[in-house]
């Protein structure tokens, strides 16, 4: 067990290895209760929102959730963040757990009259089941609700091991199709142990906290305070493609030879360069989507209307578990886990 956030969080429960191959070959159940779950309540919500986050929050029909950036005034980045439109066109975000308490206060800050910002962390809790057989074990225990028409950063509710108003989302932080269930906090541990039970026969692994950190390093996903911070704007953090308006390019060579155009106090948008994914130097988009989502690369919310922010998925596949594998064996990768959210 390792300390995060004031929160015991297992680095593994079997190896890291096991647990690994578990989500890359069936799947691997993960408690990531420790992110913020936080609801945007009121008449004005979805417009509150779509002035406080980067992304084009205005196009979520209901029963879809997009990847966002939470900025300053500065454009500095104060957190990545999920936004939800629940099915009933309700409002709700997932934040990361160190910066739940300093993201709360901001977006309090920010709400209009008639908005409400509420931290509902303690009253529920969040289980993440990623992997290819993720689908199979979960129809298997929510027999109403058709998880095969669920698209990518899809959300639902229903029942699931018969627990009432399960919320469901098709996202995940592993590279791999998976869903992120929001259980009631008093029911968690039935619905956690039912899900490991109708998964046994088909290889689902209980899942620690390294093994998300090495599936993270494969799919080169953003962890924020590594790859980004408040000191970084999206275009540095190479999540320009997050913003809904951003700077205009000037063409190229307007003014004559030598003259590269783009706009300057964005070098990373500048022509002839692209953006790096922040992990291990490799190029981002080079890779596939994981699961349903085998759209464009980078950008998902720009095609289709399918949020993803995953890059170098194909290319990075296998490279982390060699050596974030080994390191978390000998526990150098739970060091350096906790002083981040993973």
């Amino acid at each position: 067990m390792v300390d995060f956030a004031g929160w015991e969080m297992p680095q593994h429960y079997t190896s890291v290895r096991e647990e690994h191959a578990a989500v890359r070959g069936a799947a691997g159940l993960f408690d990531v209760s420790h992110m913020g779950r936080v609801a945007v309540r009121g008449p004005g919500a979805g417009a509150f929102l779509q002035r406080l986050v980067t992304n084009d929050v205005g196009s979520l029909a209901p029963g879809h959730a997009q990847y966002n950036l939470l900025c300053n005034e500065a454009g500095g980045i104060l957190d990545d963040l999920v936004v939800y439109r629940l099915p009933d066109g309700s409002w709700s975000t997932v934040v990361n757990a160190s910066n739940r308490e300093p993201d709360v206060a901001w977006m309090q800050a920010q709400a209009a009259v008639g908005v409400e910002v509420v931290d509902n962390s303690a009253e529920s809790s969040l289980l993440a089941l990623q992997g290819p057989r993720a689908e199979s074990v979960l129809a298997a225990l929510a027999p109403s609700i058709e998880l095969s028409a669920l698209p990518y950063f899809g959300v639902t509710q229903g029942q699931l091991a018969g627990v009432a108003g399960v919320g469901i989302s098709r996202t995940g932080y592993t590279g791999e199709d998976g869903f992120e269930l929001f259980v009631p906090a008093t029911q968690v541990g039935g619905v956690w142990d039912a899900i490991l039970v109708a998964g046994s026969d088909q290889g689902v692994l209980a899942a620690g906290l390294a093994a998300r950190d090495v599936c993270r390093l494969e799919a080169g996903l953003r962890l924020y305070g590594n790859d980004m911070d408040v000191h970084s704007n999206p275009y540095q953090a190479g999540l320009g493609w997050t913003v809904n308006d951003p700077p205009p390019r000037r063409p190229r060579n307007p003014g004559g030879r030598g003259h590269r155009g783009g706009d300057q106090r964005y070098p990373l948008l500048l022509p002839g360069r692209r953006d790096r994914d922040g992990v291990g130097g490799r190029r981002q988009g080079s890779g596939r989507r994981p699961g349903r989502d085998r759209g464009s690369r980078r950008g998902g919310q720009r095609r289709g209307g399918q949020a993803a922010f995953l890059s170098g998925f194909g290319e990075n596949r296998g490279h982390g578990c060699r050596q974030a594998g080994r390191l978390a064996e000998e526990g150098e990768l739970g060091r350096a886990t906790v002083q981040r959210d993973p």
